[in-house]
């Protein structure tokens, strides 16, 4: 196939740059700080007595889990229907509207922003799914990894400028006491939902209509998707580096996701840093991520798609192993520096791998809902082993130690896809 028209990849790529903004300024930055403020030290939910921080983890597996969940079922209606887009407006405004009812989240109602806050990871995670699978129905295969690369890239910028836009009015009621209390930080999350669901009008507007496929449906189209999962794992028995993939994928993206959403609460706990450093961090991670993910498209052209990832594993084990040891503020800005060089490249690559490494097919939306439940899995599982390790084994420093094994597991894996690959090559296609 033929890349689509510059409008068409430009407006898949301003998704990210709508999205973004959800995950820096509410998961990355100004949630966990406001939590952490007005939460305390031990919360009560469900009946039971929760650390802090790990019910923030727990609350994060329990969002991706239910995801992993309804996504198949979803996936499948928008492969026979063709409504791709319809689902992907529907978690869009789903999340956009959690992210406002944020503005409401105060200590006397602790539960309510916990449960907006489930509800915003379900509706940006949703809405990943059909945006992702759109790729490989937009762009050539020669053409995947650039155009992957400008959607990270647009969406660090946009968040980047949300982010400092909010700061900016948090820093200026801190030094000149201007006496607005928490509403710079509540308003903060109004702003990232209008962000969203505003510019998302660019992707909606402008993105063509997936295409139904051709067959019938052997299964209710509510449970098809389990059986199309079940599929699309029997078919890779004929494209066994797909398979390797995804499990090298599967480990490694543990640690990733678990990292992204997590880092702020360990500097809290562990280096006892303050919101402003907080968010200082992030700004960082941001701005150097898209210098990361640039240099890491342009890595993958001159050597191949799985050596850049190789060498973004081994760096993100230096990570892991540096952070276990850390102690002040300065070498958390160091090791920031470093999380923002990797982690753009992983996600871009690993998006745009997995594309690549796809055979011939108008059901992408069933092959990438099952690349996203790995992802989502992964992330259940290493948010609910960073949480019991950091609860129950000794704090989360144990718990970094924990992602570094997922990382390795996930380099190990690689090696034996490298080896196959070599052996069978896609015609045409540098992997």
């Amino acid at each position: 196939m033929q890349t689509a028209p510059k409008k068409v990849i430009n407006a898949w790529a301003m998704y990210d740059w709508a999205n973004s903004a959800y995950s820096l300024v509410v998961v990355s930055a100004l949630y966990p700080s406001y939590f952490i403020a007005i939460a305390p030290e031990r919360v009560h939910l469900l009946g039971r007595s929760f650390d802090r921080s790990a019910l923030a983890s727990y609350m994060i597996s329990f969002s991706f889990f239910v995801i992993a969940i309804i996504s198949p079922i979803l996936s499948s209606i928008a492969d026979y229907k063709g409504n791709k887009k319809s689902f992907m407006k529907f978690f869009c405004y789903l999340g956009a509207a959690a992210c406002v009812s944020l503005t409401f989240m105060t200590k006397e109602t602790i539960t309510f922003g916990i449960v907006s806050a489930i509800l915003g990871a379900i509706g940006f995670a949703g809405s990943i799914v059909f945006y992702n699978s759109y790729l490989p129905d937009i762009a050539a295969e020669e053409d995947q990894d650039r155009i992957s690369a400008k959607g990270f890239v647009l969406g660090y910028i946009g968040s980047v400028l949300l982010m400092v836009f909010c700061l900016t009015a948090i820093i200026l009621n801190d030094n000149m006491h201007l006496g607005w209390g928490a509403w710079p930080v509540r308003l903060s999350f109004l702003a990232v939902g209008l962000w969203w669901a505003g510019f998302a009008q660019i992707t909606f507007n402008r993105l063509p209509p997936s295409k139904a496929s051709q067959q019938n449906p052997q299964h209710s189209i509510f449970i098809n998707g389990f059986y199309e999962l079940k599929k699309v794992w029997y078919q890779f028995r004929h494209h066994p580096i797909i398979k390797r993939f995804l499990v090298s994928f599967f480990f490694y993206n543990m640690g990733v996701q678990t990292v992204m959403y997590l880092a702020p609460y360990f500097a809290s706990d562990e280096l006892k840093m303050e919101s402003s450093q907080l968010i200082i961090t992030i700004v960082i991670i941001q701005l150097v991520a898209i210098l990361g993910a640039v240099i890491f498209s342009r890595l993958s052209k001159i050597t191949s798609n799985l050596f850049t990832l190789g060498v973004i594993i081994i760096i993100w084990i230096g990570i892991c192993l540096s952070a276990y040891f850390i102690q002040t503020a300065m070498q958390f800005y160091a090791l920031a520096f470093c999380v923002g060089m990797v982690m753009g490249g992983i996600q871009s690559m690993s998006r745009s791998t997995y594309s690549k490494l796809l055979p011939p097919t108008k059901d992408t939306a069933s092959y990438f809902s099952f690349y996203d439940v790995c992802d989502k899995i992964g992330l259940v599982l290493g948010t609910l082993t960073f949480g019991y390790v950091g609860e129950f084994l000794g704090g989360m420093r144990n718990s970094v130690m924990a992602l570094m094994v997922f990382f390795i597991i996930g380099g190990i894996l690689l090696l034996f896809v490298n080896r196959l690959q070599t052996r069978v090559r896609k015609p045409g296609i540098a992997i």
